[in-house]
């Protein structure tokens, strides 16, 4: 059931995304094309399915592009969204499209399948061209400015103040698309480091979901039982990774489309923290500890869900980041105004240069790109904590520790 919950999730990913989703096997032909890919090229799946990935390619670059794939394959790496490349799509009606592609691979059964992430442009290099449209306009205003100078002396501060505003207008304008512009890349590289964070992210617990599977079968004498267990609790783990991942996707989806709020009520602080210790236990690697030092008045007015999903983010990052028979410590404690809730750990820490970027969305910090996560827990958690009147701070050091604090409005 599990299985097909989440293969249901993956599935969904698959036909829901924004970008255009071709994989293709090891000769260049189509194996698989996503909804998004259809609408893009104006082909239903079942017309370019089997078919060379050329037929989706312009006729001028269609060659070349056959020589490029079959480097590729000799040498496969993934590549970033445009990697620095003017490419263009051809549609099924013969009319070609502006678009940025990544690429990945993967192996199976000895088959290598690449995986290309689509998306079109066509609105980025509108706004090229309209910026370029723009700069063509000031230098001509600019040049008309000269000329009024040199044959209107006499009316010269009329005139400039007339073509002053025209040319602040128009550099109004090109502000404006710039900042389009801008607001428009920062978008396709979010996506871009969606895209291969998902693929990373979802293929390793896959595998070992796929290798657990494969070698279960095998085991079929009564004393194997032992060797049974170990892979079935691979099969759990990895599928309880997928269900964290997907998690934090949801949560982000909702809280963008804002559909996440509070509702204030009062409720027993310490008893939410005893139970969140108590369903932490069960992630505890071996050796590790949890103590919890409360000095705060038991009842306090917040939004219980949201500050329950808070901690239990911040307590489950101090496991996965400490290393065994670590000792994990929440703390409560009254000040004036506030109340302040902790969770301190003595794991890796962070660096001084990753630190101001760690409530972004998708980010990581360098020491811990070999650990399991999205990058999305402590942005979430800020989100959360905005929703409630929270702050919240981080003190870390490299291979001392980290403690981040959350400041609770209570009177």
């Amino acid at each position: 059931m599990a299985d097909f919950y989440e293969q249901e999730h993956l599935n969904s990913l698959f036909e829901n995304a924004t970008e255009g989703i071709i994989l293709t096997d090891r000769s260049g032909k189509i194996v698989l094309v996503n909804p998004s890919a259809e609408r893009m090229f104006g082909y239903q799946a079942d017309e370019i399915t089997g078919e060379p990935i050329e037929i989706l390619i312009p006729d001028k670059t269609r060659t070349k592009h056959r020589e490029l794939r079959e480097g590729f394959y000799i040498h496969p790496s993934n590549r970033s969204m445009g990697h620095n490349r003017d490419l263009h799509g051809r549609k099924k009606d013969g009319s070609n499209i502006p678009v940025e592609v990544s690429l990945s691979h993967y192996k199976k059964n000895d088959e290598i399948f690449v995986i290309a992430f689509i998306v079109d442009i066509t609105a980025r290099k509108e706004i090229e061209n309209s910026m370029r449209r723009q700069q063509a306009e000031l230098e001509r205003v600019s040049q008309e400015i000269r000329k009024l100078n040199a044959e209107l002396e006499n009316k010269v501060e009329e005139r400039t103040m007339i073509l002053r505003e025209a040319l602040q207008k128009l550099e109004q304008s090109q502000v404006e698309l710039n900042e389009a512009l801008r607001k428009e890349k920062q978008l396709s590289e979010i996506k871009s480091r969606f895209v291969s964070m998902a693929s990373h992210e979802f293929r390793t617990p896959l595998s070992a979901v796929l290798s657990s599977a494969a070698l279960l079968s095998k085991y079929t004498a009564e004393g194997d039982q032992d060797k049974r267990n170990r892979h079935i609790t691979k099969i759990k783990n990895s599928v309880h990774h997928l269900n964290d991942i997907l998690e934090d996707f949801l949560s982000l989806g909702k809280l963008d489309e804002g559909k996440v709020s509070s509702t204030l009520t009062p409720f027993n602080l310490k008893q939410l923290l005893e139970e969140v210790m108590e369903e932490m236990k069960l992630l505890l690697k071996p050796g590790q500890k949890l103590e919890l030092e409360f000095n705060a008045d038991e009842n306090i007015l917040s939004d219980t869900k949201l500050l329950k999903n808070i901690i239990i983010n911040l307590v489950t990052n101090a496991i996965k980041f400490s290393n065994e028979d670590g000792l994990i410590r929440i703390g409560c404690e009254k000040k004036p105004g506030i109340t302040k809730i902790s969770v301190e750990d003595n794991g890796i820490g962070i660096g001084a240069e990753d630190q101001e970027h760690l409530f972004s969305s998708f980010f990581r910090g360098a020491n811990a790109l070999n650990i399991q996560g999205t990058g999305l827990g402590l942005h979430i958690v800020k989100r959360y904590a905005d929703l409630i009147g929270a702050d919240v701070d981080l003190k870390s050091e490299l291979n001392r520790g980290t403690t981040v604090s959350l400041f609770i409005p209570s009177k």
